[in-house]
């Protein structure tokens, strides 16, 4: 009605404006007046024409009800530019998601409101995608809403859809004139409308969804878990507070290797194998968006690598230029930043930076610099970020920052293996963080300016830190090893006046490491410092061939005795060609060769090595010299090993006693050569004597050493054994059990003396006749020794062996069971 009353006005003032010019300038000015009236009214009318011609014989939009014209109608230049509600049609299968999928499937039927949440990259539009196409498949009606920043548009999008799934244009009407909220009368809709998916694509800011500014969580607002279909949303924000306690929280993580690997091969088939794709894979670190990034290259006939190989080997001379380039248009569209490594992350610590956590972009640099494995928490201080940014930092300003990072997936909180086995309360959950690695990569290379200051201030503090965990003990154990993999950059970094200072630092977290038994750990950094100080000092130095000795210790560790024993051997030469046959450091050497001699059950050799090495320190140091008791308490073992347990106990028993008159009879010393005899005791058969030494052994050590000390564990472990070979099972099974425990307690469920208790309780509740228990045992320790130690090392096979004889004699006890009540029952 209205645009009729336009018409007849603009015809109205067009005859008016006639009659006018006839009247005031004649016929032929009032002919040229009209043309230009007429000419600019039939202008100003061609826009309420085509309102007034709009087609109101078409289909309705998804906004209104089937076969219901609308009351009001958008112009035909802002319908042409209105999102379309229909979802993306994926371009390649997902791979590695099945379990996200199946679980977006079963909400789908109950309804609700899932998030796929992660660090941008992972592919969270990717799988919301799928998840919609198979909604479709299903006959479920699906509506794709991209969240652009601007709640407006959102109401706007959330009503068509509502308006298509049935609601009436009367209730709109009521909300236009404030009669309802709009809000409400659209979830009440969803809620009462069954078999629809809603996603809401990209909400990276919801803190603006709206209406007004009460956050999601309170289930006020536009997102809201309340529909009877389901709505996904994704974001880069992964906190359940956000959200609310009724949202599924989908959170995504890094592909596996083999699902990463398929994603390459399906964007470039023909770029080699599938093992080369592996390899890649791993080293993209199973980031989706990197993987379609480096498939993509690959495929384009053009490009320099046409192969999984040559690209992976390209990664590292060109990372900055293949993954690493910065879009020239990504600072100004989001959209094209969401689809470039170098720039998605950036979106998030924009967010981040807009939302108050100014520290998240300088402590992402700084974490970048370290090394790519989880960081000790404690290692992240607010000195280390003021010494490196140069800025105001405060605990409760970090603290935000890192929870910042976290929300939004730039950084992790990885719990360990060993973490899950021993529970809430093991000693190595320890505080950590782990950046993705090329998250990693790509913040190292995008610092501005010159990253020496912030390497300054890293060796520094890492410094302090081991000086700190070494000083804490045993507590101190579960950090060090996670500094470990942060260490050898700081010698490499060594200038000539801190060489010697850094080559310290990093022994003494060697020598925590040996004492929490973390020998791969320990022989890391074995092997950097044996290197660095060949170069620097050359191979002669006696610090070179102590490192080279060290080296040799914690291979013996590793089970690696042949490796162990050549490097002794070449140790061995050299010292004794630089400092003499007679020298300490050479008669070290030579016991130390003859030990591991032992390992490779080469008893007579290392039985002649010790019998030389005591002789020589006899004639040096004197016969009741510690360093000489100690070489006559190694030639005793070695001939215990070769059998010979009479000589061995006579040695033992001189040893005690030159022990006893020279240290007294409560030094460690003494009582290891009592220990020792006890145990050779037991050899020759002698098992009540070899209890009551090793029972006198404990009480000493537990008096003067304590309960919890290393050597009295070991005294209590060989007591039990005793106890076992004495018949007495139970109370052998009772103490192994004590000693487990606090092994456990003390060292930690991975070290190898828990390992060695467990083995040892396994045996004696064999022995017991329980060989059930004993089978889960071993089965236990030999998961836990092929992860710590590998599956080659001599106990991990050890471990394997007992399993097998243990499960033997537990199917052997159930076959008796079952044949004798057989027997019984027979006439």
């Amino acid at each position: 009605m209205a645009v009729r009353w336009l018409l007849v006005a603009s015809l109205a003032f067009f005859v008016g404006a006639v009659v006018w010019a006839v009247a005031r300038f004649g016929l032929e000015a009032a002919d040229q007046t009209a043309s230009v009236v007429g000419g600019s009214i039939a202008l100003l009318s061609l826009p309420i024409s085509l309102y007034a011609l709009r087609a109101s014989g078409s289909a309705p939009e998804a906004g209104t009800a089937a076969g219901r014209v609308p009351v009001a109608r958008e112009w035909v230049p802002t319908a042409a530019v209105t999102a379309s509600l229909r979802p993306p049609v994926p371009s390649a299968p997902v791979r590695g998601r099945d379990n996200e999928l199946a679980v977006l499937e079963h909400l789908r039927r109950d309804g609700g409101m899932a998030v796929v949440c992660g660090v941008g990259g992972l592919g969270k539009t990717t799988l919301a995608a799928h998840a919609a196409h198979r909604a479709l498949q299903a006959g479920i009606r699906v509506f794709w809403v991209r969240w652009q920043d601007d709640p407006s548009r959102l109401a706007e999008d959330l009503t068509r859809i509502a308006q298509a799934l049935g609601l009436a244009e009367e209730l709109l009407e009521q909300a236009r004139r404030g009669q309802a909220v709009l809000v409400d009368m659209v979830w009440e809709q969803l809620s009462a409308v069954s078999g629809w998916v809603v996603v809401v694509d990209n909400v990276d800011t919801p803190t603006r969804v709206g209406p007004g500014r009460e956050p999601v969580a309170a289930y006020r607002g536009w997102l809201r878990p309340d529909g009877a279909g389901l709505l996904i949303v994704t974001s880069r924000d992964s906190a359940v507070t956000t959200w609310g306690q009724r949202a599924r929280m989908v959170h995504l993580e890094p592909l596996a290797q083999g699902p990463a690997a398929a994603v390459l091969c399906d964007a470039a088939p023909s770029a080699g194998s599938e093992a080369d794709a592996q390899v890649l894979a791993v080293r993209l670190g199973g980031l989706p968006l990197a993987l379609e990034a480096a498939g993509r290259f690959l495929a384009t006939a053009t490009s320099r690598y046409r192969s999984f190989a040559t690209y992976q080997e390209a990664l590292d001379r060109e990372f900055g230029e293949l993954l690493g380039a910065a879009h020239p248009l990504a600072a100004a569209d989001p959209d094209i930043a969401r689809t470039v490594v170098r720039n998605t992350w950036d979106l998030s610590l924009e967010q981040l930076h807009r939302d108050g956590y100014i520290l998240a972009r300088p402590l992402l640099h700084l974490l970048a610099l370290l090394e790519a494995a989880p960081i000790p928490r404690s290692l992240i201080t607010p000195d280390l970020l003021i010494d490196a940014v140069g800025q105001n930092v405060t605990a409760t300003g970090l603290d935000a920052a890192l929870a910042g990072l976290h929300q939004y997936g730039l950084l992790g909180t990885p719990r360990t293996a060993s973490d899950a086995s021993a529970g809430d309360g093991a000693a190595d959950n320890v505080g950590q963080v782990i950046l993705h690695p090329l998250v990693r990569e790509v913040m190292s290379i995008s610092l501005i300016g010159d990253p020496a200051s912030w390497h300054i201030a890293l060796d520094a503090h890492l410094t302090q830190a081991v000086q700190d965990t070494a000083s804490a003990g045993r507590a101190g154990w579960s950090t060090a090893r996670l500094l470990t993999p942060h260490l050898p950059p700081l010698l490499s970094r060594a200038a000539d006046h801190t060489f010697t200072a850094s080559v310290d630092t990093l022994n003494i977290l060697a020598d925590t490491l040996r004492e929490a038994g973390a020998s791969a750990e320990e022989h890391l950094l074995r092997q950097h410092v044996l290197d660095a100080e060949t170069s620097h000092l050359g191979p002669d130095h006696p610090g070179t061939l102590t490192s080279r000795n060290n080296l040799a210790l914690v291979l013996r560790h590793l089970g690696r005795h042949q490796e162990a024993a050549d490097l002794h051997r070449q140790t061995l030469a050299d010292r004794e060609r630089t400092l003499g046959p007679y020298h300490p450091h050479t008669l070290n050497s030579r016991n130390n060769l003859a030990i591991t001699l032992t390992d490779l059950d080469r008893h007579q050799e290392a039985a002649g090595l010790h019998r030389r090495t005591l002789t020589h320190y006899e004639n040096v140091l004197g016969p009741e010299h510690p360093d000489t008791l100690t070489s006559r308490n190694n030639l005793a073992l070695a001939l215990d090993r070769l059998g010979q347990y009479q000589e061995a106990a006579d040695l033992h028993r001189r040893t005690l006693t030159d022990s006893s008159c020279t240290l007294g009879p409560h030094h460690p010393d003494t009582l290891t050569s009592r220990n020792n005899l006890a145990l050779v005791l037991r050899h020759l058969g002698r098992h009540q004597e070899a209890a009551d030494l090793h029972r006198q052994t404990l009480a000493d050590r537990e008096r003067t050493l304590g309960p919890e000390h290393p050597a009295a564990l070991n005294s209590r472990n060989n007591l039990a054994r005793a106890l076992d070979s004495l018949g007495q099972h139970q109370e052998a099974v009772d103490l192994h059990r004590h000693n487990l425990a606090d092994c456990e307690r003390v060292f930690g469920p991975d070290h190898p003396h828990t390992l060695g208790s467990r083995h040892n309780l396994a045996t004696a509740l064999s022995h017991l006749g329980q060989h059930q228990q004993a089978a889960d045992l071993h089965r236990r320790n030999l998961t836990d020794r092929e992860r710590t130690l590998g599956p080659n090392h001599p106990d991990t096979l050890t471990s394997r062996n007992h399993l097998t004889q243990a499960v033997a004699a537990a199917e052997q006890t159930g076959h008796s069971r079952w044949w004798r009540p057989r027997r019984h029952g027979q006439p």
